[in-house]
């Protein structure tokens, strides 16, 4: 099976270290109280703007000043690698694709392939500045995606026969859909996968 799985708050745990960076920012940079609204419908990654109320420029700076650090910085989920190694290691094809941008000088692909070094996880394909997602899927014949942004899954659930799998999250949890399938673990993927393949 051909397993493509997103990075930020899929595998790592971005939302842990994204929300007091941008209040750091936010208090240090911009001079201002820091009134987070998590309540937002929010289905995709623009989340940190919109729950920290920026202006264009104000998040351009942002990303400019902590962009790295925060890719750098940032934690693995519970379990995610051992879980990943022994998909690979069952004869799945891993594909992690990110919609993590090559900007800012940030060297996003060096960064992040040692992030992934760092922390074992091991693969077959890693797709950077994946802003279309859909595109990607299809042509790299994907059985399995698992991302938390509702969006994405959304898109994907509605036009290819690809299993979705939404990884539970800030950003997503007032969401749902009958056609994309709420997971919260690694574990609990793993189990899935493997009850797929027994029927």
């Amino acid at each position: 099976m051909n397993i493509g799985i997103d990075i930020d708050d899929t595998i790592s745990e971005t939302f842990e270290i994204l929300l007091p960076y941008s209040q750091k920012y936010t208090i240090e940079d911009l001079k201002r109280e820091s009134n987070i609204d998590i309540n937002k419908n929010l289905s995709n990654h623009l989340y940190v703007e919109k729950v920290n109320n920026w202006n264009d420029i104000e998040t351009k700076n942002f990303w400019e000043k902590y962009y790295g650090t925060i890719l750098r910085e940032v934690k693995i989920k519970k379990f995610a690698s051992e879980t990943i190694n022994r998909l690979k290691e069952k004869g799945h094809k891993i594909y992690l694709i990110t919609a993590r941008s090559k900007v800012f000088n940030s060297n996003t692909e060096q960064i992040t392939k040692k992030w992934l070094i760092d922390n074992n996880v091991e693969y077959d394909k890693l797709i950077i500045n994946a802003s279309d997602k859909l595109k990607i899927i299809k042509e790299n014949n994907i059985d399995l995606f698992i991302d938390d942004s509702y969006t994405n899954c959304k898109e994907v659930s509605e036009n290819t026969n690809t299993h979705v799998y939404m990884m539970t999250s800030m950003i997503n949890r007032n969401f749902k859909d009958e056609k994309i399938k709420r997971v919260y673990s690694w574990p609990e993927i793993y189990y899935l996968i493997n009850k797929e393949e027994e029927e």
